[in-house]
């Protein structure tokens, strides 16, 4: 079964080069496609040099792979951020839940830092995912391409379009947690602030919970590149 995997970038030619080479050791059939919203470093080129497909296609994540999907070809989709790491264990986890047929799964969330506030992030984000059920996008999601175009793909909303799909997709169907973890950068925390991303994040997902929308929340937290 082809396995087609979708990137959303906006100048990332940093960080895409060490998820591009955990690609290459999936030992499954796969295809990589590149969504760019308008990079102006060398994303591109990295991607093209490692044979990932680009797309140059308007920016914002959810538009960028809502207009990857249709470019892919696979029965199943795997969507990841650009800053994200797949590990062995990790990679051993997305080939079983390919060959046995998962419907959506996710990965456990892991932090590339040392330290306590990473393991206190981590923490929180298996507390949100376990009493919530909502695994935010940096924990990539793997669904088959049937159940994604049943739910209309990711919601053309600027913030949250995460939580959306997997709030509908839960509705159709049971999503695996993978026991392996993905790895993501501190970059976000570092930069910003660990606890200040923590509030933040609390903040927005409480209220979008309550039914705030998500073109106010944006209004409220306008997100640094990603």
């Amino acid at each position: 079964m082809l396995l087609s995997v979708v990137i959303p970038t906006l100048n990332e030619s940093e960080a895409l080069p060490g998820l591009l080479d955990d690609l290459r050791q999936v030992p499954l059939e796969l295809e990589i496609v590149v969504a760019d919203g308008g990079s102006t470093d060398e994303t591109k080129a990295v991607a093209r040099a490692a044979g990932a497909h680009v797309l140059d296609v308007p920016r914002g994540r959810a538009t960028q792979m809502n207009a990857a999907a249709p470019a892919a070809s696979g029965a199943m989709l795997l969507f990841l951020h650009a800053d994200v790491r797949l590990p062995e264990a990790a990679r051993a986890e997305l080939v079983r839940a390919v060959e046995t047929g998962v419907d959506v799964a996710v990965w456990r969330l892991a932090i590339a830092a040392s330290g306590a506030w990473p393991r206190v992030m981590e923490f929180g984000a298996r507390i949100r995912d376990r009493l919530g059920g909502l695994p935010y996008g940096d924990q990539g999601l793997l669904v088959r391409r049937t159940l994604f175009d049943a739910v209309g793909g990711f919601a053309e909303i600027p913030i949250m379009e995460d939580v959306a799909i997997v709030r509908a997709l839960g509705k159709r169907a049971r999503i695996e947690r993978l026991k392996a973890p993905i790895v993501v950068s501190p970059r976000r925390w570092e930069r910003e602030g660990p606890y200040r991303v923590w509030l933040r994040n609390v903040m927005l997902i409480s209220a979008y919970s309550v039914g705030v929308s998500p073109h106010r929340l944006a209004r409220w937290y306008r997100p640094t590149p990603r």
